[in-house]
């Protein structure tokens, strides 16, 4: 299913993803996902989103702060900058909201003992792409949840993405809270892996509908 869509309390279990989705339904292009054995922790929040091919936002004009309109698909915005985007997903058809990563941050692959990713994690620095997420439109978004977060390299490859289902404190992918109206905003968080230390996760992008291949658009991008 979706990852924007109502999340449902999952007993902790983490997952190494593999990108590969091209819908939003979750339907895979041939990719499987690399399982990692299950974290001995407490119950926590549904799975961040896993990635999709690769769709560096080339082209696209960067977006002046406060831009008014709907954010165009491939344009590229400087971290901090808010990108409006439509929200047309189960009982949120025709909402919108204002999306902004705010910091892309590096951890350490010791952030990663005790998820028992065993040698499918060795080399991998995580890096942590927080955001915020405003509900600028006039719908109730109570419980909804924005994914389709994934890292962008340095050379505008996409990083690979690590799903935990569990909490996860040092990136905690966040729901919006009941009675999430206009005005009101949520912060969260995406985990992207850097092949190894010497590979840096400079960007961020955001695939979700309309914003992907299967509408025929490209990810809108964060650097």
């Amino acid at each position: 299913m979706s990852t924007i869509s109502m999340r449902s309390t999952i007993l902790g279990a983490v997952a190494l993803t593999v990108v590969g989705s091209l819908a939003l339904t979750g339907c895979k292009n041939g990719d499987e996902e690399l399982p990692a054995q299950p974290a001995a922790s407490a119950p926590g929040s549904a799975p961040a989103s896993s990635g999709a091919p690769a769709s560096p936002a080339t082209g696209g004009s960067a977006a002046p702060a406060g831009a008014p309109g709907t954010a165009k698909s491939g344009q590229v915005f400087k971290i901090g900058e808010a990108a409006e985007i439509p929200y047309d997903y189960g009982d949120f058809k025709g909402s919108r909201v204002a999306l902004t990563v705010t910091t892309i941050e590096q951890g350490t692959p010791a952030d990663l003992d005790g998820l028992n990713l065993g040698d499918k994690a060795n080399g991998k620095v995580p890096y942590y792409i927080r955001y915020t997420v405003k509900n600028i439109g006039t719908t109730d978004m109570s419980y909804a949840s924005v994914g389709h977060v994934k890292g962008l390299l340095g050379d505008g490859t996409e990083a690979q993405s690590l799903a935990v289902i569990g909490k996860f404190e040092k990136c905690k992918e966040e729901s919006m809270p009941k009675g999430f109206a206009n005005g009101q905003t949520q912060t969260s968080c995406a985990i992207a892996l850097a092949p190894s230390a010497q590979t840096k996760v400079a960007g961020a992008e955001y695939w979700g509908n309309p914003y992907n291949a299967a509408s025929k658009g490209k990810g809108i991008a964060w650097k």
